[in-house]
């Protein structure tokens, strides 16, 4: 069965452009994916640990076959192959990509939340996710992007800029 999917997709070392484009690449190169929609790229400040550079950020919407373990494994496989290290919870890093939203589901595993654990709290998923689809209801809860979204622009509202 296909869902539609959103992913988050950062960089803040090396060439932060083109380790986007080529997480994006990659994704559309994998089989049971489609990518439906991207976003603009953002410029955010880090989040969690602030001694870092700024991240690039951008949120995909696809359709995909797999389920959602098996995005989350092949998020990370590409993750591995554009040499990520994890050093540091919230530490720098070449690419990072997260599942936002899976379908209409609500996942809580050890290996997987979805929602995103974090993304009500975030601009840079927020503003992005918001440009692809502003009709966006969170599953958990009923909550509406837009509700969220002017909540997180009220604390933060120079905190990341659209490139």
């Amino acid at each position: 069965m296909k869902r539609t999917v959103y992913i988050g997709l950062g960089s803040n070392l090396g060439d932060k452009k083109e380790n986007l484009a080529k997480a994006l690449k990659l994704l559309e190169s994998a089989d049971g994916v489609r990518i439906t929609g991207a976003s603009s790229i953002y410029q955010s400040e880090p989040w969690g640990v602030k001694d870092q550079d700024d991240f690039l950020n951008q949120v995909i919407e696809a359709e995909t076959e797999l389920d959602a373990l098996a995005l989350l494994h092949l998020l990370q496989t590409i993750e591995i192959d554009m040499g990520r290290q994890r050093a540091a919870k919230w530490g720098p890093r070449n690419i990072d990509l997260d599942i936002l939203l899976y379908g209409d589901e609500v996942l809580h595993s050890k290996e997987l939340q979805v929602p995103h654990a974090h993304m009500r709290e975030r601009l840079f998923v927020l503003l992005p996710l918001q440009e692809i689809n502003p009709e966006i209801v969170f599953p958990d809860d009923g909550t509406s992007l837009r509700e969220v979204l002017v909540r997180v622009l009220v604390r933060e509202r120079n905190a990341i800029k659209k490139l």
